[in-house]
């Protein structure tokens, strides 16, 4: 026994300076990227707007750097363990079962990573003919991302299980996946005689699976997506490629890192705390007045950094110390914040709006007019809740903020509060693109917390930078692997199937929307909310045409139930992420959540049934 430990110490010894020196090689040319493309962007809206004369090549140039941003990010996720996975089954299991289950999870995706990655190759090398049409670079720039990164993730899975996994488990878990994929090559005619019911095998079982083994999402995707093309099809990885290629590098998506790093730099300009000071001074003083503080912050912050794990940590530190001090619950303040947080999917900039529109070709611009309003409607119903429940407190120690400190309040968050209004007028006036729009947003927080609030702290920046890039780059994998998925199940006739069934639901227009509720949902529980609107949206969008429901309105309603299912127990991982924000144990929390979940509901059915809430002002 002794000796097995000391040879696993001298393992560990061995990796870990490799992955150190691996972890700096990577976070300085990503952080170098991510600014690259702020600047980039930015030298286009100020040479169309203000110079008139456009430089054609910025959308070239910053289009090549994103797959270099998600791939790089990928790996710096995956380095670190940010990639979003279902861990609550695996985390439950005794600690010898446990490590098996994690040895056959990082298997699995080695496994992915390392036969994908000769494709990859092969597709950035047939790439490398066509060049950009301004700058004539080759393609074979953008598409080498690829490659790079499935073999720098493939090392990192190597050293991962050098470092912590027996010899023992790994060969265990070789022959588990071994022995799965010889049974699959055996019934590879079966499977093809069967249609698309192979997909409940490759999809529904296999992904299913996989997240109980805590294996990442986008891996979880693309190992089955792997499976399905290698014995249901006779089409080539590469195609797998050309689809992850295709899928995680759409120019709307530099939206998301650059609005994540927006997120970060308001925390640190201080922003956030401005306003929510503001908001405090205005109605603490109300019986649940902190709760609609909050509520409000959440609604305003989220205009501001597009990352949901953002709001909540900027707006729960600020008010959740003197929200105890008065008296309130612990776990009903995270019901509170969780459920904001599912609120606020649907308020501009989210990424799960840039997600939409960039997989199902909707207008952005409209998106980001029509989720004001439906993210209102279900704020008051929050706050209605909030107001029942806080009818009993105690207010006789609550002094009311006077006039002139109201006011005073009002003063310092007004630039702050400034800055989602100026987010949608540059949109909305044409003077930047969703995309670019950001940029804007960034340079503005930047003076604010320099010139106004004079708190920024310069020595956080680098390391918001790297955050952006590994959070984005977690995601754009899951888009990536997601749509790769999403070829498979159109391929397929799958989609054509579900085309027909939901045409086929009973009620009509009102019998679909209340299917797609209940599904996403549901899908919103278990895939998480990015990865279930990539699969699905561009499935269930065009069937929502022909029923002759605005596209605007069912982006909302698809929304809303998708952030109930992310959200809400007992496996919504944005509830854990608030009780981890919040400090406070999931069980404390769990009995809190129905009331407000009923308010979710309550909201999203008055948004499903009145259409002018999403679109009135469009």
């Amino acid at each position: 026994m002794s000796t097995m430990a000391d040879a696993s110490a001298q393992r560990a010894d061995v990796a870990t300076p490799s992955l150190r020196l691996l972890r700096a090689a990577l976070e300085w040319p990503v952080a170098a990227l991510i600014v690259a493309e702020v600047a980039i962007l930015l030298a286009g809206v100020v040479s169309r707007y203000l110079l008139h004369s456009p430089l054609g090549w910025t959308d070239e140039l910053a289009g090549v750097l994103l797959l270099w941003i998600a791939m790089l990010g990928a790996t710096i996720a995956f380095l670190r363990g940010e990639h979003m996975r279902l861990s609550f089954v695996v985390e439950r299991l005794p600690d010898g079962w446990r490590q098996r289950a994690e040895t056959l999870g990082l298997l699995l995706s080695l496994t992915f990573l390392v036969f994908i990655a000769p494709p990859a190759v092969m597709f950035a090398v047939h790439e490398h003919p066509i060049t950009t049409p301004a700058l004539g670079i080759p393609n074979s720039v953008r598409a080498a991302a690829m490659p790079a990164g499935m073999l720098l993730m493939a090392l990192i899975a190597l050293g991962r299980l050098w470092r912590r996994a027996a010899p023992a488990q790994v060969l265990a878990a070789l022959a588990v996946i071994g022995i799965g994929a010889a049974a699959l090559a055996l019934s590879a005619p079966w499977l093809k005689s069967i249609g698309s019911s192979n997909l409940l095998i490759f999809f529904a079982a296999g992904v299913s699976l996989m997240l109980l083994l805590g294996v990442p999402i986008g891996f979880a995707f693309g190992v089955a997506t792997m499976a399905y093309v290698s014995f249901a099809t006779r089409a080539p990885l590469q195609v797998i490629v050309g689809r992850m290629d295709e899928g995680s590098s759409h120019l709307i998506l530099l939206a998301v890192p650059l609005f994540v790093l927006l997120g970060g730099l308001m925390d640190i300009a201080g922003l956030a705390r401005a306003m929510v000071a503001f908001l405090a001074a205005l109605v603490g003083h109300l019986r649940g007045g902190l709760n609609y503080v909050l509520l409000g912050g959440m609604y305003l912050v989220s205009g501001i950094s597009g990352s949901k794990v953002a709001d909540m940590a900027a707006v729960a530190p600020v008010l959740f110390p003197e929200m105890k001090k008065r008296g309130q619950k612990p776990g009903e303040m995270v019901a509170l914040l969780a459920t904001s947080g599912a609120m606020a999917e649907t308020i501009p900039p989210s990424l799960v709006l840039i997600t939409v529109g960039s997989v199902t070709s909707v207008s952005i611009s409209a998106l980001f007019t029509g989720g004001l309003v439906p993210a209102l409607v279900v704020a008051l119903a929050l706050a209605g809740v909030a107001w029942w429940r806080s009818r009993g407190d105690d207010l006789s120690g609550i002094a009311k903020a006077s006039r002139s400190t109201v006011l005073r309040c009002l003063l310092i968050a007004l630039p702050a509060l400034s800055l989602p209004v100026v987010i949608r007028l540059v949109v909305t006036e044409g003077i930047a693109t969703a995309t670019e729009v950001s940029t804007i947003g960034i340079v503005y927080t930047v003076l604010l917390g320099v010139l106004v609030y004079r708190q920024f702290d310069w020595r956080r920046v680098f390391g918001l930078v790297v955050d952006a890039a590994s959070i984005s780059g977690a995601i754009l994998f899951i888009i990536g692997a997601a749509s790769a998925m999403g070829w498979a199940l159109t391929q397929s006739g799958f989609s054509t199937q579900l085309a027909q069934a939901m045409a086929a639901v009973p009620g009509g227009r009102w019998g679909f929307l209340a299917l797609s509720i209940v599904a996403f949902v549901v899908l919103g529980s278990v895939l998480e909310g990015i990865p279930a609107l990539v699969v699905f949206a561009p499935l269930l969008f065009p069937i929502a045409h022909g029923y002759g429901i605005h596209e605007v309105q069912y982006a909302m309603v698809v929304i809303l139930a998708m952030g109930i299912g992310v959200f809400a127990p007992p496996v919504g991982i944005g509830f854990f992420i608030a009780c981890a924000i919040g400090k406070v144990p999931p069980s404390e929390a769990m009995r809190p959540m129905w009331p407000y979940i009923g308010a979710l509901i309550a909201g999203l059915l008055l948004v499903a049934a009145v259409p002018w809430l999403s679109t009135g002002f469009l």
